[in-house]
């Protein structure tokens, strides 16, 4: 678990990132010896403004520190999301910040391995993947099987593809965020 102090930390960190990208630099934070922001794992930062959507991007696996991951998620959020343009300066202070820390991947056989609002999904077959973070599934009142379905549309695969060879892989997530 990530303590209360360090998730603001992360939070204050994609905040500084995307106000630098917005400006024009790079911010590189440092990297502490040990504890959670030095541990190497995944995370997504989503951005909303409004209450909406704006931005989300993030690795499911990482070799990299925590704090980094989020530092390089956040940058890529404002900037890089195709379904987006790029965020402008003046939205950024309209601009929430949400922070998704991934457990490890591990195999899925089927729905009755899955919790709702607990796991997130990752779906692949052949060149195809998509992902949904525990936060979808939870939000939109699905079950499992609707949950699966949804993240193999997500990867481009019909709805059901799960049962027809797709690997099927879960993860959990800390999320926490700034409010709205």
């Amino acid at each position: 678990m990530i303590d209360p102090k360090d998730r603001e930390e992360l939070l204050r960190v994609a905040r500084r990132s995307v106000e630098e990208t917005l400006r024009g630099g790079d911010y590189r934070p440092d990297v502490p010896p040990d504890g959670p922001l030095a541990e190497k794992r995944g995370a997504f930062v989503t951005l909303t403004r409004a209450g909406r959507l704006r931005g989300c991007i993030g690795l499911v696996v990482s070799d990299r520190p925590l704090i980094r991951v989020v530092a390089e998620m956040a940058t890529a959020a404002a900037r890089d999301d195709y379904r987006f343009s790029p965020v402008r300066r003046e939205e950024f202070p309209e601009l929430r910040i949400e922070i998704s820390a991934l457990t490890p991947l591990e195999p899925v056989a089927g729905p009755e391995e899955i919790r709702v609002g607990r796991d997130g999904l990752l779906i692949r077959k052949g060149a195809s993947s998509g992902l949904l973070l525990p936060q979808v599934a939870d939000r939109e009142g699905w079950d499992a099987e609707r949950f699966l379905d949804e993240t193999c549309r997500k990867a481009g695969l019909p709805a059901g593809a799960w049962r027809e060879g797709a690997s099927v892989e879960r993860f959990g997530a800390e999320v926490w965020g700034e409010e709205e």
